[in-house]
């Protein structure tokens, strides 16, 4: 194994790690969703004071999907 990444769009089997472009791999994702999701604890002498949690949808936005409020969002 050379350690150099294998074209991804390539006819003849794989041998090694696949290189994947990162804007097919944002766009995937973004397709799809994803949800990322974090804790922060801010402690002192092992006792914890302040905790925050991050809970956050990453997404595409289609016009050709309406969406489900019926004054056209929230905002």
């Amino acid at each position: 194994m050379t350690g150099e990444p294998v074209p991804w769009d390539t006819p003849e089997p794989l041998s090694g790690p696949i290189g994947v472009p990162l804007v097919d791999l944002l766009d995937r994702v973004l397709a799809t969703g994803v949800v990322v999701s974090g804790d922060l604890v801010i402690a002192i002498a092992d006792v914890p004071l302040v905790r925050v949690s991050l809970h956050a949808l990453l997404s595409s936005v289609s016009e050709r999907v309406p969406a489900p409020w019926p004054d056209g969002g929230p905002l």
